[in-house]
């Protein structure tokens, strides 16, 4: 029953209107349905002031191709979206892999929860100089570079488990390895797609994104955990391979996937900092995300939670694959209707009832064991998360101009996901101390809470982009 992790998850804020952004200095006009509240534009905010310049983007730069184009004709988005997604699969499959392999080798929950912290630390580590790092380097090297690095990773742990050596502190520190740099891979990607695609298929293109992020998930889980049945090692020789196919497409990914900054750059920390400063400016975002970040945290309890339950009904690492799997079937379905539920319903009502859903699915948790109803449930959570993750890509990608598009995402998903590093090792200790049913039941009620806080907060009363709204602080 997670959203989008993170991986993985971005912060669920949801634009009305898909269409382009006007120009500079004028005002969207809103468009109102008749028994509906008024729907805000994804027009972006004024730039914050930078001390460095930034040149318009021309061909030398990537320049995005024609809209003419069809989007499943464009050579490098393809390449991209394909390069991408294979990492991914490798990542998702190794992140059901590392806890489970820990889990099976020492039976403590405790030692799993510790492996997957690692593995999701980074989020909250990395985000910040990863961000600023991807707005200054190239990024399709660095997607190169992070790839190489995984498929190094996913090797030295399969040599490991192969030896018949397995020692704790080493599958920690090559989980985190791998995270920081899946998170580097992510950043760098995100950042990238506009480069590469047309403003008039951003939506599209971004709907694309996130139906292979759930694919690879539907794919991932179940091919992880079933590899981990075949062989500790397997998951990690097919993550193996996976990395360097991606590496070899993204090879292929033409010209530069930023455009060419002028002038002096900043120190990295001034950097960090203007991005701080523009988030900060953001008022309905921080509240959503904060929300957001609170209910990964649980949901990421309530994964640990899960595979517990199953072990200790004697159920197979499969069966929790396919419950996770199930997860982002759901998800897939709610990235491609997305559009659907935001042209008929206000921001506030999906954000709001998208947390007293998760709440309501959670109970029914504690008491079941059963792998296809437990991924009933899942995949009606991930439904929630899919829509709320398409909009959101969107959003965040037309407000930030594209000089600080990597430090925009690194904060959406540092809060959004970086968060959830704590879940994994909290859950694992309170599964061990009370069990599985009322540890799920803890996570049950901090989730309605996090629901009825959202309800009751100033900030997420009215969206800043409406008109009449008051400016962000």
């Amino acid at each position: 029953m997670t959203p989008p992790p993170k991986t993985v998850t971005d912060p669920a804020v949801l634009p009305w209107e898909l269409a382009a952004s006007p120009p500079a200095g004028d005002a969207p006009e809103p468009r109102t349905d008749p028994g509906t509240e008024s729907r805000p534009t994804g027009r972006a905010e004024p730039e914050a002031p930078s001390g460095s310049g930034e040149a318009a983007p021309g061909p030398e730069h990537g320049e995005a191709p024609s809209p003419g184009v069809p989007l499943r004709r464009n050579r490098d988005f393809g390449l991209l979206w394909g390069g991408a997604g294979l990492s991914l699969l490798a990542g998702r499959a190794t992140a059901v892999a590392y806890p489970l392999t820990v889990l099976w080798i020492t039976g403590s929950p405790g030692d799993a929860g510790l492996v997957g912290t690692a593995l999701l630390l980074p989020q909250l580590l990395v985000q910040l100089p990863g961000g600023a790092l991807v707005d200054r380097w190239d990024r399709r090297r660095i997607m190169i570079g992070a790839g190489l690095g995984q498929a190094l990773v996913a090797g030295a742990v399969a040599a490991l488990l192969l030896s018949g050596h397995v020692w704790l502190w080493a599958l920690l520190a090559a989980a985190f390895t791998e995270g920081t740099l899946g998170v580097l891979h992510q950043l760098a990607e995100r950042a990238a797609v506009p480069a590469v695609v047309p403003t008039e298929q951003l939506p599209a293109a971004l709907t694309g994104n996130e139906a292979r992020t759930r694919g690879a998930a539907i794919a991932g889980q179940p091919l992880g955990s079933g590899l981990v049945a075949l062989g500790s090692s397997f998951p990690y020789v097919a993550a193996l391979v996976g990395q360097l196919a991606s590496v070899v497409l993204l090879f292929g990914v033409r010209g530069k996937l930023q455009a060419e900054r002028t002038g002096p750059r900043p120190d990295l920390v001034r950097e960090i900092k203007e991005g701080l400063v523009w988030m900060w400016r953001q008022r309905f975002l921080r509240a959503v995300m904060a929300a957001v970040a609170v209910s990964n945290v649980l949901f990421q309890g309530l994964n640990l939670a899960v595979m517990t339950g199953i072990q200790e009904n004697h159920g197979s690492q499969f069966q929790i694959g396919v419950v996770l799997s199930l997860s982002g079937a759901g998800g897939l379905v709610g990235a491609i209707t997305g559009g659907w539920w935001a042209t008929r319903f206000s921001l506030r009502t999906l954000v709001l009832g998208g947390l007293a859903v998760w709440t309501a699915l959670m109970v029914p948790v504690a008491f079941l064991r059963d792998p296809y109803a437990l991924g009933a449930l899942f995949a009606a959570s991930g439904y929630v998360g899919g829509v709320f993750n398409v909009a959101g890509g969107v959003f965040m990608v037309r407000v930030a101009p594209d000089r600080m598009r990597g430090r925009a995402n690194s904060l959406a998903m540092l809060v959004g996901g970086g968060a959830m590093a704590a879940g994994p090792v909290a859950a694992g200790f309170a599964l061990e101390a009370f069990g599985p049913t009322r540890t799920v039941l803890g996570l049950s009620v901090a989730m309605g809470v996090t629901a009825l806080v959202a309800l009751l907060s100033p900030s997420l009363r009215r969206n800043p982009l409406e008109k009449g709204s008051p400016e962000p602080a």
